[in-house]
């Protein structure tokens, strides 16, 4: 198997959920997942301004950094991601369909803006 470039992920340690997603993204994806960095919003707030991210749009959306420096959030990053697991690519490729793809975005900026609202992380 070719080497994947490297990918920095930018996500919320903070959630639960979040934290449970990595840790069954790493055990899934194997030696692949020795390419991803998992870095945590709330300690890589400088390093996201320096890039042009608002730390607290990181928190309300996914961020993956690709080797090269370009930036995809929301869907985008999901599906960067999982295209990277087999068992996920089928997953990868039916939420990057046009027409799926705006329902998923805004019901998982729905979940996450409660989430947050709940622990008391949203302004």
């Amino acid at each position: 198997m070719s080497e994947l470039p490297p990918l920095k992920v930018y996500y919320d340690g903070i959630c639960p959920v979040c934290r449970r997603d990595r840790t069954r993204y790493e055990r899934w994806a194997g030696e692949a997942g020795r390419q991803v960095a998992w870095c945590d919003v709330t300690e890589h707030q400088a390093t996201l301004r320096e890039k042009g991210v608002d730390p607290q749009a990181a928190l309300l959306s996914l961020h993956v950094e690709e080797e090269r420096g370009r930036i995809r959030e929301g869907i985008d990053a999901y599906v960067l991601l999982m295209r990277r697991v087999p068992r996920l690519k089928p997953v990868a490729w039916v939420i990057g369909l046009p027409g799926l793809k705006p329902v998923l975005r805004w019901l998982y900026d729905r979940w996450v803006r409660r989430r947050l609202a709940q622990e008391g992380r949203l302004p």
